[in-house]
């Protein structure tokens, strides 16, 4: 068990580290040099990377960015509505002309925001529609894996990544 923990532990590092030298532009035979590991190794270490990253936007996109939108959306609404107490039950002109233009500020961002609302919305559809077409995919490669397995009598084998 404690072989598998110091493993993973390396396995990580690596991945960091790759991940570090490729931020600074190194080429990936640079990395494998450096790190004294195979090209495949890296290259293997990067797609990995790249797919976290996908997953992590994906995540982002489905969970985070409608929740902050609507926070966004919720606290602009409450500025805009104290804006607007200040400046009707103030007789300071000054504060009445700051608390207006704090209100412009607040209905320009609103509109902003519902400007960028379609785009965070076509975002989401095209994450949505990259994952059904994954799905699809991925059925499809395993339909065709069931098939030359039958047809063939060989079995397939597949290399996880560690």
């Amino acid at each position: 068990m404690e072989e598998l923990t110091s493993k993973m532990e390396h396995l990580q590092w690596r991945r960091d580290k790759i991940q570090e030298l490729s931020s600074q532009g190194q080429s990936q035979r640079e990395i494998a040099r450096v790190l004294q590991v195979g090209l495949t190794t890296v290259n293997r270490d990067i797609s990995y990377l790249r797919q976290q990253a996908k997953t992590k936007i994906k995540k982002y996109i489905d969970e985070r960015l409608p929740e902050e939108y609507e926070k966004c959306m919720v606290g602009l609404t409450s500025i805009l509505r104290e804006a607007w107490n200040t400046a009707t039950n103030t007789q300071d002109k000054r504060e009445k002309i700051q608390a207006l233009s704090l209100a412009k500020e607040c209905y320009s961002m609103k509109l902003e925001l519902l400007t960028n609302a379609t785009v965070v919305d076509d975002a989401i559809r095209f994450v949505a529609q990259k994952s059904c077409n994954l799905e699809d995919n991925n059925a499809m490669i395993q339909y065709d894996e069931i098939e030359r397995h039958g047809r063939h009598g060989s079995t397939t084998t597949t290399n996880e990544v560690f």
